[in-house]
């Protein structure tokens, strides 16, 4: 296969000469003084014929289209059938192309190979800034290709790779090449095959990519997991401004991310989030993070599960939050009701500046049809207020004792009493203790259906708690995950770890804190000379001498290479407390020399362990003292008969 280059071709079309060029050549020798016009027309001249070459050395017919549009800034060849071999012909054209800068490729089937030949090309132009990829079936192998493609131009700034059947795994490429290019700042990757591990990959994307400023995400496969973990990136993010999320099943779960992502983002202005499965309650989680968002101004919602409710929260937001920046609010296809047209009247006249796209006026808010309230547990009730019993409810309608009194007695009753029953619950509550139809009701079955009301309203009160229960679980183990993910994704700060802090354990590992590089210096300047900064020379540090004093050059060897950071909690040996502290910290004594340096001094190639090799003297020091203190208790003593034992 030849090489992708203008030379090649010259050597394997020499046989061919073109006329065209010799008289440009000649041309060039004749006069130096040539207009800008003869220069553009040899050039196109030169790039037309190169095109030609190519396309009759790899075997394709020439894009007609091309030739003839040479001149404009913008080379539309979509739909044209390229396929790998055609897209070769056209990138060793575009070589030494310095006039096209969006190339439009889209629906050609050139493949990854025909992506392999764009990265080459690209290497050597450093012209086209826009580049169109689209539905070109490059897949996985042409993901890799087009991030050594965004790692090794320098001059494109947008790129379009939509519908390419990229999966979870090819998102990792492009997380890996932005997160060291800033110089993208559009890229469309919708209609892809991204899901829940492609989410955690474009978040990875969004937390460390520092130029990106519009991302099309869309008709993708997020769902909660991978919208989770892209909101988490979306979170930390500091540059991008359009997104599009549109199509991507986000539902309330992911609703609940972004509405965190929105209360500490303050870059994003666009936001699409249509037809992504919200319902009222997930438009609620996201206008909490609109309340506390003032850069957002255009938000999407469309064809999603909304009603009047939702579009009520909506406008309630920018109603009550004064720092808001909402212009736009698309919810065309949600029907309100006056009562939201009034309310946004009124939001209006606070915010002339917001445009809200409804479906039209005609919408209810969905009532729930009231539930008819169990009728013997309002006679339960009825009796508790009243602190009466059950038996004596009835004992007042059984004026013969018999425990059993006609259907028609219990009803009037009822009816007289001032029990908040209507005529259909007493006759539901009749049908239910005169089931086999005897035309009597005894007080065995109101019992009995008393204990099947309690039953039954235990039963759904544990319902509902459990529901309740569940629901908190799943917020608390989505922010849980979303936290998670923004720990994950959020760069590590660096810092220079020098020897501090607090004295713990003689015995046990030193402590360290976090101090500024500036103060390194000051360190290891205020310890004893023994650690004097001359004794550094076999490792190529210049610092200037301490007091005057010959430091002693100890002899060069591989196992004198090797120094750790000193102890800076011990105190040094050699320090007087009558004696001048130099402003750097180290005594300035002139009689302070090598001699009255302990042997150990002269060599800063001991391990940790035999720096802190003192440490047995200070325990002798606390043993000394104790006997101090026992021989004066035995001279107080020394008057008692009682003997002490030194």
């Amino acid at each position: 296969m030849s090489t992708l280059s203008f030379e090649s071709l010259c050597l394997k079309d020499d046989d061919c000469p073109s006329p065209t060029l010799y008289q440009g050549s000649e041309d060039e020798f004749d006069t130096d003084l040539e207009s800008d016009e003869k220069e553009e027309s040899n050039q196109e001249t030169s790039i037309a014929e190169v095109y030609l070459q190519a396309c009759k050395l790899v075997g394709v017919i020439p894009v007609s289209y091309f030739i003839r549009n040479l001149d404009s800034h913008t080379m539309t060849l979509s739909h044209h059938g390229l396929g790998p071999l055609g897209c070769k012909a056209l990138a060793i054209a575009l070589v030494t192309d310095m006039h096209i800068n969006t190339l439009e490729l889209a629906d050609n089937y050139i493949q990854a190979e025909g992506a392999k030949y764009l990265v080459e090309m690209l290497r050597a132009n450093f012209t086209i800034q826009h580049l169109d990829l689209s539905n070109n079936h490059l897949q996985s192998a042409g993901a890799e290709y087009v991030a050594k493609m965004l790692l090794d131009s320098i001059s494109v700034k947008s790129m379009r790779l939509s519908g390419n059947g990229f999966t979870d795994d090819d998102a990792k490429y492009f997380a890996d090449a932005l997160s060291t290019n800033s110089r993208v700042k559009q890229l469309d990757l919708s209609h892809n095959e991204f899901c829940g591990r492609g989410g955690e990959h474009l978040g990875q994307l969004l937390a460390n990519n520092e130029g990106l400023e519009v991302l099309d995400v869309s008709w993708n496969h997020l769902r909660m997991k991978g919208a989770v973990a892209f909101c988490a990136g979306l979170k930390v993010n500091m540059m991008l401004k359009h997104l599009d999320l549109s199509w991507n099943g986000f539902g309330n779960e992911g609703a609940l991310a972004m509405g965190e992502a929105l209360k500490f983002n303050n870059s994003l202005v666009y936001l699409n989030l249509n037809n992504n499965r919200l319902t009222n309650e997930g438009v609620g989680m996201l206008c909490r993070g609109l309340e506390a968002n003032d850069t957002l101004q255009v938000l999407l919602l469309a064809y999603n599960s909304l009603t009047v409710e939702g579009a009520l929260a909506l406008v309630n937001v920018v109603k009550n939050t004064p720092k808001t920046a909402l212009e736009e609010i698309n919810i065309c296809n949600v029907l309100v009701n006056e009562n939201f047209v009034h309310l946004l009247e009124v939001t209006c006249q606070e915010h002339p500046s917001l445009d809200v796209q409804y479906g039209g006026v005609g919408g209810f808010i969905a009532k729930k049809p009231p539930k008819r309230i169990d009728p013997m547990k309002v006679i339960q009730d009825y009796l508790d207020q009243r602190k009466l019993r059950l038996w004596d409810f009835f004992r007042n309608i059984d004026k013969d004792g018999t425990m059993r009194v006609p259907v028609a007695d219990f009803r009037k009753a009822v009816q007289q009493s001032s029990i908040p029953l209507d005529r259909y619950q007493i006759e539901e509550l009749i049908q239910r203790l005169d089931r086999d139809r005897t035309g009597m009701v005894d007080y065995r079955g109101l019992a009995d259906t008393r204990k099947q009301m309690m039953r039954d309203h235990r039963r759904q009160l544990r319902k509902v708690e459990s529901r309740q229960k569940k629901e908190k679980q799943k917020s608390d183990r989505i922010l849980k995950t979303f936290q998670s993910a923004v720990e994950a994704v959020t760069p590590r700060s660096s810092m220079v770890i020098s020897p501090g802090g607090t004295k713990d354990d003689s015995s046990g590992p030193q402590h360290f804190s976090a101090t500024p590089l500036s103060s390194w210096h000051h360190i290891v300047m205020s310890n004893s000379s023994r650690y004097s900064v001359t004794n550094l020379s076999n490792e190529h540090i210049h610092l200037p001498m301490i007091g005057g004093t010959m430091a002693y050059r100890p002899t060069s060897s591989p196992a004198m290479r090797s120094y750790s950071q000193p102890n800076l909690l011990d105190e040094s040996p050699c320090s007087a407390p009558g004696k001048s502290i130099s402003a750097q910290g180290v005594r300035s004594d002139p009689e302070m020399g090598h001699s009255k340096l302990s042997p150990t001094a002269n060599h800063l190639t001991r391990s940790r362990p035999a720096l802190n090799a003192k440490q047995p003297e200070v325990k002798a020091k606390t043993k000394k003292v104790k006997k101090k203190k026992t021989k004066k208790r035995a001279e107080k003593d020394s008057k008692t008969p009682i003997q002490t034992v030194k």
